[in-house]
């Protein structure tokens, strides 16, 4: 049992974060269902790592005095498991936006998708989505593209340790063109999936774009020993 002083002096939540919540809204909601369980002013909560609305898994929460060691679990390696769409890009590289250009798929192999990961293996130069929280110039990113606005944008240096395809589904070739690849990525803390998933269909001499994503390990966190927020709520109600 967790008790109140546990939770001042430092505990490290794992959440299993659902789609379409931010990870500020999941740290705000466990903020205020602790402070109303054991009846505190004020506590601090923060997570080690953001992850799109769009995407799900691993959060790692930190509350009390464990907020001091955010900085040390956002530096360490993580995995991610999704589905990139090849032959259609959207401004954004995910769902968030509509599809804005379509590109043939007839030429891509089983072979040539496998043999391009190999281009992504180790320090690569990525440029960060433009719908992004990034800040330029004291705004987030999303802001300039949502306003139409165009902004120079930097590449940065990321490393991937592992980039492995565990499924080709080409089924909807025929009929839309697409093919979805199912794969599994380590990498480097700053490392944006929606701009791997962008550069791989260029790779391809093609688009695509990112259609599922999952966060499965934060360092030596892993989403299998994760909770969903409402199972830690019935668990705060429960002590």
């Amino acid at each position: 049992m967790i008790t109140k002083e546990d939770y001042l002096s430092g505990q490290v939540l794992l959440i299993d974060k659902p789609l379409n919540w931010t990870s500020f809204q999941v740290v705000n909601k466990l903020r205020w269902e602790i402070r109303q369980a054991f009846n505190i002013k004020k506590i601090k909560v923060g997570h080690a790592g953001t992850l799109d609305p769009l995407a799900t898994g691993l959060l790692v929460i930190c509350t009390g005095k464990m907020t001091k060691q955010i900085d040390t679990f956002q530096g360490q390696a993580k995995e991610y498991t999704g589905t990139i769409v090849l032959g259609s890009t959207t401004p954004s590289y995910d769902l968030e936006t509509e599809i804005n250009e379509t590109f043939p798929t007839g030429h891509i192999t089983e072979a040539s998708v496998l043999a391009t990961t190999k281009q992504f293996i180790g320090d690569i130069q990525q440029y960060p989505p433009v719908f992004s929280a990034l800040k330029k110039d004291g705004k987030r990113l999303y802001e300039f593209a949502r306003a139409g606005e165009t902004v120079e944008i930097k590449p940065r240096t990321v490393h991937i340790s592992e980039f492995e395809i565990t499924k080709i589904d080409t089924s909807a070739a025929l009929s839309t063109g697409s093919i979805n690849i199912d794969f599994r990525v380590v990498c480097s803390k700053g490392t944006y999936i929606r701009s791997l998933a962008n550069d791989f269909g260029k790779a391809l001499n093609s688009g695509a774009h990112l259609s599922v994503l999952r966060r499965t390990k934060i360092g030596d966190f892993h989403v299998d020993n994760s909770v969903t927020i409402e199972n830690f709520i019935k668990n705060l109600d429960s002590e």
